[in-house]
């Protein structure tokens, strides 16, 4: 395996902020090119502020929708993405808090279709994970945190959002390929994930008759701060390396799924769908 698939050994700070990151990903979408398939929508992105959530708010904005950037406490960031959505010549709003809270997370979603002045597409992306040893280390408040964060704050925007939401809107929530088949350090990380998933399934079909399409985008390895931020060194040097494809991958490579189910041209048919971005990993069943 060539060198150039090795991420510098290094750590930041939760909850990770992406100027301290050694080597930058590459989340501003810069070769890519809109052609109005999200023209006059508008769409609220939690964790919107860096990684794959950057990558997302830049490739709508660059398809004609203005975005909202829900985020905890990264103002760095995030004002970092909102100029890069406004110089795609779209409305940028930053929106911070701990969407964790049920408050908190509700009156983000309200901020963001008042300030946008409509609300279409919900793209529900924060997470939270800690990696450990033993499942003994996992411990009730860890589990607490990552379930509120993971699963709990997608069903209140999910909640809020359906005062908003018209008639040919979309959800698109982020999995993991953890939710697909488990990891042994990411025990409460990979149950909140695979109740995404079930979660997607379902409210895709309660919303049906609402013409509302509900889908899921489940990464494998991703380049984002949450990397460094929670990983040891070791881990960091080494992510992704597992998959076929040799290597991780970065934001930009990600975010065009979230196009796709955000576009109802060119996913109008779709609803209750995993989209599995892996890396070439092939999964039973």
């Amino acid at each position: 395996m060539s060198d150039d698939t090795a991420f510098p050994p290094h750590t930041i700070s939760e909850p990770g902020h992406t100027s301290e990151m050694e080597e930058q990903p590459r989340d501003e979408m810069g070769d890519y090119a809109g052609s109005g398939k999200l023209e006059g929508r508008a769409a609220l992105i939690t964790g919107g502020d860096s990684g794959i959530g950057r990558a997302v708010a830049v490739a709508f904005a660059k398809e004609g929708a203005d975005v909202a950037i829900a985020y905890l406490s990264e103002h760095d960031d995030a004002k970092h993405t909102a100029s890069l959505v406004e110089a795609a010549g779209r409305k940028a709003v930053t929106l911070p808090g701990d969407l964790s809270e049920e408050a908190t997370a509700r009156g983000v979603v309200n901020d963001a279709a008042e300030q946008l002045g409509r609300l279409d597409v919900l793209v529900n992306n924060i997470a939270y994970q800690t990696p450990v040893e033993t499942f003994e280390e996992v411990t009730s408040e860890e589990w607490d945190k990552t379930f509120k964060t993971n699963i709990y704050s997608f069903y209140w925007c999910s909640h809020e959002a359906m005062k908003h939401l018209p008639e040919g809107g979309a959800i698109i929530n982020t999995s993991s390929i953890n939710g697909l088949r488990g990891n042994k350090s990411l025990i409460d990380y990979s149950a909140t994930k695979g109740a995404i998933n079930a979660f997607t399934y379902a409210l895709a079909q309660a919303l049906a008759d609402k013409s509302i399409r509900v889908n899921c985008v489940a990464p494998g390895p991703v380049w984002t701060p949450l990397i460094p931020a929670t990983m040891d060194e070791e881990k960091v040097s080494q992510f992704g390396q597992e998959t076929p494809i040799g290597r991780a991958a970065q934001p930009d490579e990600i975010a065009p799924s979230y196009v796709f189910f955000a576009s109802n041209q060119l996913s109008s048919y779709y609803s209750g769908e995993i989209l599995a971005p892996i890396g070439g990993e092939t999964l039973p069943g």
